[in-house]
């Protein structure tokens, strides 16, 4: 006999009776289907799989059975998660019956079974989906790490010295010379197939791949390697395009050296020719792409799914490199991938066999490293950390404020801010009142922005003027969310004259994309201004930028789902930079406060920062960590 469920209207989820959102319908909807398909009524089962479904819908690739004997499993029997009965028998069970009674049901399996759960031996349990794309990840990974070339280098150590030193030379004005850490990567990137290189705003990741790019045409020989540039976003994905055509511009005096070089970089989805329209992508195992180096930007917004994507459409030569910053917000989907291969450990932490060939080579005293007797990662020759800001110095309050977030000193980290200096400001915001008055002022600065739209010769030049400063938050709903700040924006903007009538499309108003659309090729994150439009006599038309920095336009009315984009969430921040930045944090603590979306907020900033909430929650945000569930770190030893 199968139970019956009440299953929530989708705007009640259910509630652990504390006011925290527990379960959506289709987290019981889920529950109720594995039972039913089980055959038998089983409330380990209903409860563990309604759970790993909102575990997924939060990002964790799986369900860690080693949680659940603690918590209240009151709530999910009185909202009919499973029976009502005399006892509720989950509230007595410890640790092994939540694994008995998993082990007994016909849909859970152990790793390699083809089931709809796999429960592993760590006792992880697992969407199959998410199990295959974790195995299949780690597999790649692992096999990549022990792919090294090194005696091709060795043979020719004269001219890759020489190069290395013209592409990475030292500054002759440092009092202190410190390990060149972008030249040991480069020389990584020589040799490695996979290559991670992780490193905050200011450290130089694309800089170091521009030029290590370079090298490895002018180490291939006749015949130059077919590269492909790519990130998660178009933003991104034009940064790192523009950082390897400087590179190009400042380093190649050869012609067949800078035919090699790519010119154009673009989305991941891109790439590998992912289509909502078909059931995969068009590049993968049986197709993979032409291509003999892949580098990848802003790895830390790379979800489970889409690496696994990746990986398969990649040939089996192929080197990998992925850029990005360990201590970032993870992405929006399921997975901590970026976070999962670097770990929280010590970096940098070579084989000492490795560490002597880096300082052979590049003349680097690589010293001290590789004598670590915790456990090693397999990726450990793979994983580069670059630790010089070339944008702060180490004594800049905005570097000082960085640091004490990464490592979770919120008080500290509030004290940098409360100096109130010209990079770093602290302002408190406890009402209403005090969040208007932050979003007028803040509106203050958006005035060159609208002098500019008058002129249609100055619209590509719009997108500058525009980044020059954003407003970030941490949450989308709510008070302090972006939705209502946006309106606070155009509120402030229409007292000031600058925006007329209530249409929702006016002259300067910001959008940013929020679904793909393949046919108009525009794409979730990529923006936009409304403007008028000398081609059609005046009237409105939304202005984009191609990959190429041409403006393409579109009718309005036309454009796939939108929305204004004075302030934008610090997640839709990711891959942007911005010389101002000003993060409103709500009158509450949440979940959703973390240490890695502080520090996120604050590394969009080239300039200044400035952060208005309240002390309190901003002290329990930076010392909360953002934990994902998954058993990838476990895979790759990584600490």
């Amino acid at each position: 006999m199968n139970p019956t469920f009440a299953i929530p209207q989708a705007d009640r989820p259910f509630s652990n009776g504390e006011g925290e959102n527990l379960l959506s319908s289709i987290d019981v909807i889920f529950a109720r289907f594995l039972e039913k398909i089980s055959g038998e009524q089983n409330p380990y089962l209903a409860v563990a799989a309604a759970l790993l479904s909102k575990s997924v819908r939060d990002g964790n690739i799986c369900l860690d059975l080693h949680d659940l004997p603690a918590m209240n499993t009151e709530p999910y029997r009185y909202n009919n998660i499973m029976p009502i009965e005399d006892q509720n028998p989950l509230a007595v069970s410890n640790l092994e019956d939540w694994q008995k009674g998993l082990r007994k049901s016909s849909v859970v399996g152990r790793p390699g079974e083809f089931k709809p759960l796999i429960l592993d031996d760590a006792l992880r349990l697992y969407l199959f989906r998410y199990w295959e794309y974790e195995t299949q990840l780690a597999d790649f990974l692992r096999a990549s790490a022990r792919q090294r070339d090194l005696e091709t280098v060795r043979h020719e150590t004269a001219a890759c010295k020489a190069k290395l030193d013209m592409l990475f030379p030292d500054s002759p004005n440092e009092k202190e010379p410190t390990l060149n850490w972008q030249k040991v990567a480069a020389c990584a990137v020589l040799v490695n197939r996979l290559t991670v290189i992780s490193g905050g705003p200011g450290t130089g990741k694309t800089s170091v791949i521009a030029r290590a790019v370079i090298l490895l045409i002018e180490l291939s020989g006749q015949k130059a390697p077919r590269i492909a540039l790519a990130a998660p976003t178009g933003k991104a994905a034009q940064r790192l395009q523009e950082a390897v055509l400087k590179a190009a511009e400042d380093f190649v005096g050869d012609r067949r050296i800078f035919e090699a070089i790519p010119k154009q970089a673009t989305t991941i989805h891109r790439l590998i020719g992912h289509s909502p329209q078909a059931s995969g992508t068009r590049w993968n195992r049986e197709n993979p792409l032409n291509v003999d180096i892949v580098v990848i930007d802003e790895a830390s917004m790379i979800d489970l799914a889409l690496m696994v994507q990746l990986i398969r459409a990649l040939p089996e030569h192929a080197r990998l490199i992925l850029l990005g910053d360990r201590d970032q917000l993870a992405s929006v989907e399921a997975g901590a991938v970026l976070g999962d291969i670097c770990g929280y450990g010590e970096l940098n932490d070579f084989s000492e066999d490795f560490a002597a060939f880096l300082s052979g080579l590049t003349g680097e005293k690589i010293v001290g490293l590789g004598t670590s007797q915790r456990p090693h990662s397999v990726l450990r020759n793979s994983v580069i950390e670059l630790r010089r800001n070339y944008r702060f110095s180490a004594k800049s309050s905005i570097s000082r404020l960085s640091a004490a977030i990464k490592k979770g000193a919120g008080e500290e980290a509030l004290r940098i801010l409360q100096e109130n200096d010209d990079s770093c400001r602290w302002r408190p915001l406890s009402s209403l009142s005090d969040l208007s008055l932050v979003v007028q002022e803040a509106m203050g600065h958006f005035t060159d922005y609208f002098d500019m739209i008058a002129d249609s010769q100055k619209y590509t030049e719009l997108f500058r003027i525009f980044d020059r400063r954003r407003i970030l938050c941490a949450l989308r709903r709510g008070t302090y969310g972006v939705i209502e700040v946006n309106s606070l924006c155009e509120q402030a903007l229409r007292q000031r004259g600058l925006i007329t009538g209530r249409e929702p499309f006016y002259p300067g108003r910001p959008v940013m994309i929020a679904r793909n659309d393949y046919r108009m090729k525009l794409f979730n994150g990529d923006v936009g201004f409304i403007l008028p439009d000398t081609r059609i006599n005046g009237d409105l038309s939304a202005f984009f930028r191609s990959e190429m920095g041409e403006l393409r336009r579109f009718t309005p009315f036309r454009l796939p789902e939108h929305e204004t984009v004075y302030a934008l969430t610090v997640h839709k921040s990711q891959g942007s930079e911005f010389n101002d930045v000003l993060l409103i944090l709500p009158d509450y603590d949440a979940p959703v406060l973390t240490r890695e979306l502080i520090y996120t907020a604050v590394t969009r900033a080239k300039s200044t920062v400035t952060i208005c909430g309240r002390e309190d929650v901003f002290i329990a945000a930076v010392s909360r960590r953002m934990e994902r569930s998954s058993g990838l770190r476990d895979a790759l030893g990584a600490p």
